[in-house]
């Protein structure tokens, strides 16, 4: 099984002093050959998380700098994919490489440029100023649908969703009042926003030795909509006894939506008190 290493870079255009190759990207692989101990660098305006396949660990630097990624192979390479996924909306860039050492007198391969493939102006002003159509897939369910991917499934299946993007989490998110009648422990993992919708994965773990049915009406809170990756949790230490929530909320993110927690109450403290205990 391929294991990829994922790693965040914010790329921005730079000035190019020298020649660059640009390559435009059509949604097939962009072949980039590399020459053994010569750096190429790779320019794209795009905030990308970069999939380096596991076989490529000691052989291929890989590194970020001023808004270019720089490619240096230690050794001969086979022809590799390298993954580079857009962390605001998903989109996929694919490049071919593969090294092989340089002949004599070849010159060292000039610096790369990747941009987008125009797209086709609309026909008429009619067209582009009618509304879009609604999505095919009701929001919440695309939102929670991607989520899930970005957690699961491997870089290359994750559907670009447009407009899509990933939004902080809050340091301070206090998650106990969710299920408050079962023994769960709660961490928030990652939230993205579409439109006015928030979607945020959290992870939940059985702290319990019995077996728990998961039942989204019994969440407390103000949510769109939920989904449990599984329907059920088994006991604590058991390879089941973990699973994913998907919350998507509207107008706000998800801490403005959980009911504030309520601190157990002592209701002897409110009884009178009786005459022996005066004494």
């Amino acid at each position: 099984m391929k294991r990829y290493l994922l790693s965040t870079v914010l790329l921005l255009p730079i000035p190019l002093a020298s020649a660059v190759e640009i390559l435009r990207w059509e949604r097939l692989p962009l072949a980039v050959p590399l020459q053994v101990g010569q750096e190429r660098v790779v320019f794209i305006d795009r905030n990308v998380r970069i999939g380096l396949p596991a076989s490529l660990q000691g052989k291929l630097r890989v590194q970020s700098a001023g808004g270019a990624l720089y490619l240096l192979a230690s050794e001969s390479i086979a022809p590799s994919r390298l993954q580079l996924q857009d962390a605001d909306d998903g989109t996929l860039i694919l490049l071919d490489i593969a090294a092989e050492p340089a002949k004599a007198g070849q010159p060292a391969l000039e610096a790369v440029k990747i941009v987008e493939a125009e797209r086709p102006a609309p026909r008429d002003t009619v067209e582009a100023s009618a509304p879009r159509p609604a999505p095919p897939t009701p929001l919440p369910v695309a939102l929670t649908r991607y989520a899930a991917q970005n957690l699961y499934a491997p870089l290359r299946t994750v559907e670009a969703v447009p407009g899509l993007g990933a939004v902080p989490l809050p340091g301070d998110l206090n998650l106990d009042s969710l299920l408050p009648e079962l023994t769960l422990s709660y961490r928030a993992l990652a939230a993205w926003r579409l439109e006015d919708l928030w979607v945020t994965a959290i992870r939940l773990r059985n702290r319990s030795l019995r077996w728990i049915e998961l039942d989204p009406r019994r969440l407390q809170g103000d949510f769109v909509s939920a989904t449990f990756q599984h329907p059920d949790l088994g006991p604590k230490g058991d390879a089941t006894d973990t699973t994913v929530l998907y919350l998507v909320t509207r107008g706000r993110g998800l801490a403005g939506a959980l009911l504030p927690a309520i601190s157990p109450v002592d209701a002897a403290l409110n009884l009178p008190r009786s005459s022996s205990d005066e004494e």
